[in-house]
């Protein structure tokens, strides 16, 4: 039974998935709006850069913060 259900419920979520894909309107990127002024687009290398490489280095910088102040709060055991 329990496939069944794991069935019916990924079925479910496709069909959403589908049915919400299908009936949403385009962005309408190119109407412009009254008073839009959208300035310059970035290159592939910017657009690398603030999408990919800044997370990254971000991650890299906190999770090397956490590992290091979690090493200076341990104690060494006594035996």
């Amino acid at each position: 039974m329990d496939k069944k259900n794991a069935l019916r419920a990924g079925a479910l979520a496709a069909g959403t998935t589908l049915m919400m894909l299908l009936m949403s309107s385009p962005a309408l990127a190119l109407t412009r709006d009254d008073g839009d002024d959208p300035g310059q687009g970035l290159s592939v290398v910017d657009t690398l850069g603030l999408f990919v490489a800044l997370p990254v280095v971000m991650f890299l910088v906190i999770a090397g913060l956490v590992m290091v102040l979690d090493r200076s709060r341990k104690q060494p055991k006594q035996g």
